[in-house]
This record gives structure tokens, C-alpha cells and sequence, in this order.
């Protein structure tokens, strides 16, 4: 293992990324992020416009051009640097936010950056911990394991003879989040303002959610912290592995743990040369997730093949604590009534909790979420609950909220990228696995129960939400004709007015009253070039100059036309 990841690493050297060099300015910084900010946005300005599509606009290219920005997304934030690289893996579960794409790519970000250097990493450790790297540590590998945007990892071994990894932060990791998040604030106040970008969007509440992730994950006091309370809630599981912590040797720029080695979990050859049964490692993977999300309410919230291992005895270990997920008591009972409004395929009762839960935003009209919503319901609610797909439940919940007022709390989205991961996980190595089975005794006990870990609790909360529905429902029933006999008054008083508009038929009239004035501008330029052209050969210079300068004041009202007749267009 450690010859294949010295021989990775070492191809991590190669690169030569600006944002790594020591001399590299706050100026070329800015502009570098801005660069690639207003290309994007000149990307998406372009793809909206048919003209720019040789041959026609087709769904086939559409769909082309929309992957290869997607790709091209994420090579850049690649280049940005550590910033970008975690900006872009917390994007890739804001499928409210991207296209379906987007999102695709984004989750393919890794952190292929180079490594530093092992003098860089010794005055470091030393700094944070006060002593000679040789007082600390009787062996330490200057060729790391591992290199990642935050940091990388050396092999090492304590005096008393205990073998551990030394997790150390990459150098002027803080100083360039400072500077980056900066541009970043002001990049999210651009699109906050924006009258595209901007309607329905919180781009600063997201910026201000991507910075404490950030600094959260650059805190490896607070990732040792994460790591013993991840040990605690799996102690009396001795199928789950979790590296202890050296506190001893840790701050907040320094982490040392147990070394914990194993065959990665998506090494399928290798697991079957050990002996290992891969239903098995799929099954144990998918159960600790549900006790992770069900019972303990703190779960791992990046669960990629990288950060899961299995032992020669088949038990799995976890590694890197930086990204945790955290579902609080009244989140779980909020979800509760939203569990309620599903099992009854009552739109309105799961528009209500979900509002309730902060996930959906009040803004105009709720009738299009309100049928895209009955239209989940009707379609999928009703299969058997063993059928159903993880990732296909949430490409569907994801397209529904692209481009309309759902938002997706970061826990209800990291929840949802993590059993997506691991149901691919799971299938991966067993093409039979389907977690919905696995997760269906856990599904039935929080239904007759609340909870397997505090039944009492959850279980008053479900009768008391049950006794309130009932409320509820009684409540609305004795109140049905007085609300009745109040609308008829409103509609006879005029309170209430009904209005009837073709909106397409106003759209065509709006776009035929503007390309017609078009046309005329395009006519009157054309005349006047070709005017001052035909003064200009005679030898009528001013002449042909005023005539050109009239032309210039037709063109640029031309192309204002077609700015605000694009603006109509998406309006409507």
C-alpha cells in the first residue's frame, strides 16, 4: 500500500499549480478567480442563444454543450486550488442549485494536488507541538501517504512503539482561505444582485454555509473531536473500525491517529483475494449508515471509496472525520410529519413540513410544486418500498427542485449523497444489493416505534402528531361551511376576481412588436454603413463619419432590444 501511494504521490509533484508557488500574489489571485467566474457566466449567456449552435439548436447538442461546461467546471476549480476544490464537492450536492450535469461532475472532484514538502511538514508539526520532530515521533516517513487540498499524511511511529498517521495542514492554507473567501462574498453578492441569478437564490446564506464547512474541516482539533464521538456511538460494534486519536500529538494544524490499514473498498479483486465476502462488507456498510442516520443522529458525510477500508477479518474502517453531518432532535421530529404527509399521499401536508424544515421556500405561486410533488407521491409512493432506488428517488426529488423554491438543507443533501454513494458502493460489490431491503426492518421500526434507540420519546411524538392531525382534520371539518359561505361573499363583494390570460399569446405579440421595431434598426444601420462607405470612396470624409456615427447610435439600440427582448423571453 504505502509503495502505491508514494508512486501517486509522487506523480502529484508534476503539476504546477499557480495557487501553490510561494511568491503568488492577492492581485493575480483575484483575478484568476474572476476570470473564470465571468467565463462561466459567458458560457451560460451563450448556450441560452439559438444562433450560437452551428446547424440549429437540437436537444442532442444542447445536452452535449451543457456536459462539457459541466466539465470544463470542474477542471477549473481543480486549478483554483484547495478553496475551489471543497467549494465544488459542496455544490455537488446542491442539485437545487446546478444542473443535473453539474452535479455529476462536481461529485467526480477529487483532491489531486501536489504534495509539499517534508521540511514544509516538519516546521509545522514542530510550531504546533513545541518539540523536535525527533523527540515526538521514532520513526516518521517523509514521503506522505496521501496528498488532499487541505493537507497530506506521513506514515510514523511513536517511541512506545505504536505505528500512527500524522495528518499535517497544508502551509498558508488559512492565509489563502482568507483571501478566497473574500472574492467569494463579493462573487455571492454579484449573483445576489443579479435580476437573473439572483431571483430566488441565497448565494450569500450558501457562501456564509460553504465558509464554516471550510474552516469546520480545517480544524483537525475538531476533526479528532468528530473522530472519538464516531467511536463512542460504534463501541459495542466490533464490525465498525475508527482510528483512535493521539491527543498528545494533535493541534489544530497537526492530527495523529492510529494506524489503521486495510484494502480499499472498491479494490473488488483484492477483497476476493483475502477471502473477504463483498455481500457482506455491502450489507455492514449500508446498516452502519442507517444507525449513523436513525439512532445516533451524527453521521459521516463523505463517504467515498477513499475514506472506507476493510480489515483481513472483513470489518469496515472509516476514515477522515473533517466532514460530519449532524440531525438534531426536533429535525427528527419535523421529518416525522413529513414522514406522515408521504405515507398519506397528502401534498399539502408535505409541502407544510417541509416548510416547517426550511427546505422550501414561500415565494408566488405554489401550484407547480404542489403538483410536482403529487405527481412523486402518486408515481413512486406507491411501489413496494424494496423496489425503490436511493439515487433514483433523489435524481427525481433534485429535478423537481431545479429552478424552483425547494432548499435542500446541507444535512437533508449530504444525507442524500451518502446513501447515493452507497448504494453504488453496495452494488459495486454485490451486484444483487439493493438497500431499500436493507433498510426496511429500520423503515418498519421507526413506523411502529419513532425510534430503535429512544422509543419512548419518538413514539409520544408520533401519537402526538397523530392526535394533532385528528385535531386538525375535526378542526377543518366544522369550519368547512363557514369558509365556504365566506369565499361565495368575497366573490360577491368583488374581494375575489377571477382573471384569464394566454400568456403565450402575450409573449408572441411582446416578440412580434420587437422584432419589427429590430428590423427597423437593422434596416437603418445597414443603409447608413453602406452610405458612409459609398461618401467615404467619393471623398465626403466628415460626412461619412456623421453618417457612421448615426449607424453606430442604430446598432447599439439594436443590441439593447435584444438584451431586453432576451430578458421578456425569460419571463415568461
Amino acid at each position: 500500500m504505502s509503495s502505491e501511494s508514494k508512486h501517486r504521490v509522487s506523480k502529484h509533484r508534476e503539476p504546477n499549480y499557480r495557487w501553490s508557488r510561494d511568491n503568488y500574489s492577492q492581485l493575480a489571485r483575484t483575478i484568476d478567480i474572476w476570470r473564470t467566474v465571468l467565463t462561466f457566466l459567458w458560457m451560460i449567456w451563450l448556450d441560452n442563444k439559438k444562433w450560437s449552435y452551428i446547424g440549429g439548436k437540437t436537444e442532442r447538442k444542447v445536452k452535449h454543450r451543457t456536459r462539457s461546461r459541466a466539465i470544463w467546471l470542474r477542471e477549473s476549480l481543480l486549478q483554483l486550488g484547495p478553496t475551489f476544490i471543497k467549494v465544488g464537492q459542496l455544490l455537488s450536492t446542491r442539485a437545487d442549485i446546478l444542473p443535473t450535469e453539474s452535479v455529476e461532475e462536481l461529485s467526480k472532484l477529487q483532491d489531486k494536488v501536489p504534495a509539499f514538502s517534508y521540511e514544509k511538514a516538519r516546521r509545522i508539526i514542530e510550531l504546533e507541538l513545541g518539540k523536535p520532530i525527533a523527540d515526538m515521533y521514532h520513526f516518521f516517513d517523509t514521503v506522505p501517504l496521501a496528498a488532499a487540498s487541505l493537507g497530506q499524511v506521513h506514515k510514523a511511529q511513536l517511541h512506545s512503539g505504536e505505528e500512527v498517521v500524522v495528518k499535517v495542514q497544508r502551509p498558508g492554507l488559512l492565509k489563502l482561505f482568507a483571501i478566497d473567501l473574500a472574492i467569494l462574498r463579493r462573487i455571492a453578492q454579484y449573483f445576489q444582485a443579479h435580476p437573473r441569478y439572483g431571483r430566488g437564490r441565497d448565494w450569500v446564506g450558501i457562501y456564509e454555509e460553504c465558509r464554516r464547512i471550510l474552516y469546520e474541516e480545517a480544524d483537525y482539533l475538531n476533526e479528532g473531536r468528530n473522530a472519538d464521538t464516531f467511536r463512542r456511538n460504534f463501541k459495542s460494534d466490533r464490525r465498525i473500525i475508527v482510528p483512535r486519536v493521539y491527543w498528545r500529538y494533535t493541534s489544530r494544524r497537526v492530527l495523529t491517529l492510529e494506524y489503521a490499514p486495510g484494502i480499499k473498498v472498491s479494490n473488488y479483486e483484492a477483497l476476493e483475494a483475502a477471502g473477504i465476502e463483498r455481500k457482506a462488507i455491502a450489507k455492514i456498510g449500508a446498516e452502519s449508515y442507517l444507525q449513523q442516520l436513525l439512532n445516533h443522529g451524527f453521521f459521516h458525510a463523505d463517504p467515498h471509496p477513499g475514506n472506507l477500508a476493510v480489515t483481513s477479518s472483513g470489518d469496515l474502517i472509516f476514515y477522515d472525520f473533517g466532514m460530519m453531518g449532524q440531525i438534531q432532535p426536533i429535525t427528527k421530529a419535523k421529518l416525522l410529519r413529513t414522514f406522515f404527509g408521504i405515507a398519506q399521499k397528502n401534498a399539502d401536508e408535505v409541502i407544510a413540513s417541509l416548510v416547517e424544515l426550511g427546505a422550501l421556500e414561500v415565494s408566488g405561486d405554489l401550484g407547480p410544486v404542489r403538483r410536482s410533488v403529487q405527481y412523486m407521491l402518486d408515481n413512486f409512493m406507491g411501489k413496494p418500498f424494496e423496489t425503490q432506488s436511493i439515487a433514483a428517488i433523489s435524481d427525481d426529488l433534485y429535478e423537481i427542485a431545479y429552478d424552483q423554491p425547494f432548499r435542500f438543507p446541507a444535512t437533508f443533501t449530504f444525507v442524500m449523497r451518502a446513501l447515493s454513494t452507497l448504494e453504488g458502493l453496495g452494488k459495486g460489490l454485490d451486484p444483487n444489493f439493493n438497500f431499500m431491503e436493507v433498510a426496511k426492518p429500520f423503515a418498519t421500526d421507526l413506523m411502529e416505534n419513532g425510534s430503535s434507540k429512544d422509543p419512548g420519546s419518538l413514539s409520544a411524538t408520533f401519537f402526538g402528531e397523530l392526535s394533532r392531525q385528528a385535531a386538525q382534520v375535526g378542526s377543518s371539518a366544522i369550519s368547512l361551511p363557514r369558509k365556504i359561505e365566506d369565499t361565495i361573499a368575497k366573490l360577491e363583494r368583488g374581494d375575489i376576481r377571477l382573471r384569464v390570460r394566454s400568456q403565450e399569446t402575450d409573449r408572441m405579440l411582446r416578440r412580434l412588436s420587437t422584432v419589427g421595431v429590430g428590423a427597423i434598426y437593422a434596416i437603418l444601420s445597414a443603409t447608413l454603413i453602406l452610405s458612409a462607405t459609398i461618401l467615404l470612396v467619393n471623398g465626403w470624409g466628415w460626412v461619412a463619419g456623421f453618417a457612421a456615427a448615426i449607424a453606430g447610435f442604430f446598432i447599439v439600440a439594436l443590441f439593447r432590444l435584444l438584451i431586453r427582448m432576451d430578458r421578456v423571453e425569460r419571463m415568461f
